[in-house]
């Protein structure tokens, strides 16, 4: 694994803020505030610098999920500000992580959701607002249990309708009102 490069404090307190300002705040995921008020997040920064690396990292977090509490971790999110920076290296490897889902028995139990600083919805412009909804300060690997998911979706009344309500809120919103959400990382750098 490489040495580390990143600073581990500042990539979760900034995707925290992330968490809280935009996830959260512009209710992008409804079920995302009952588990961050619960504390019941993992947050893994990785210096893994090839894909190989990040695979063995997110297989090891499977793992821990799989076995952990749901009361204590019940969903993991993994930065890797390191590897897979450019968006399309990035949606090509999460065909590998499906299939280590899979390869790893997990299927149907844990899924694997995915954000990145350039995420792009297919057949959209790159700078298109929508895809903001996706977008996070570093590449993200987010860890879910399948049962939690389901239980969310099962008590939250129109679950399949927050896609739309999340495009209409970015549309709403704007790149001024994303910009002033300061989630940049090379903003948060004091010099």
């Amino acid at each position: 694994m490489s040495k580390p490069i990143a600073d581990h404090d500042a990539v979760i307190a900034l995707t925290q803020k992330w968490l809280e300002k935009a996830v959260i705040g512009l209710n992008l995921c409804p079920f995302a505030k009952a588990v961050h008020i619960k504390n019941q997040i993992r947050y893994v920064v990785t210096d893994a610098a090839t894909p190989e690396e990040l695979m063995d990292v997110l297989m090891a977090e499977l793992e821990l999920l799989a076995e952990a509490s749901p009361e204590k971790v019940d969903t993991t999110l993994i930065m890797h500000p390191q590897v897979l920076n450019d968006f399309e290296d990035y949606n090509d490897f999460l065909d590998v992580v499906d299939a280590a889902l899979e390869e790893m028995d997990l299927n149907g139990i844990l899924q694997v959701a995915s954000f990145h600083p350039d995420y792009q919805f297919a057949d959209s412009d790159k700078n298109d607002i929508d895809n903001y909804t996706n977008r996070s300060p570093y590449p993200t690997l987010h860890l879910l249990r399948e049962d939690s998911v389901d239980r969310a979706v099962q008590a939250f009344p129109e679950a399949e309708d927050i896609f739309e309500k999340n495009i209409e809120t970015m549309q709403q919103l704007g790149h001024e009102g994303w910009d002033a959400l300061d989630l940049d990382p090379k903003q948060q750098v004091k010099g």
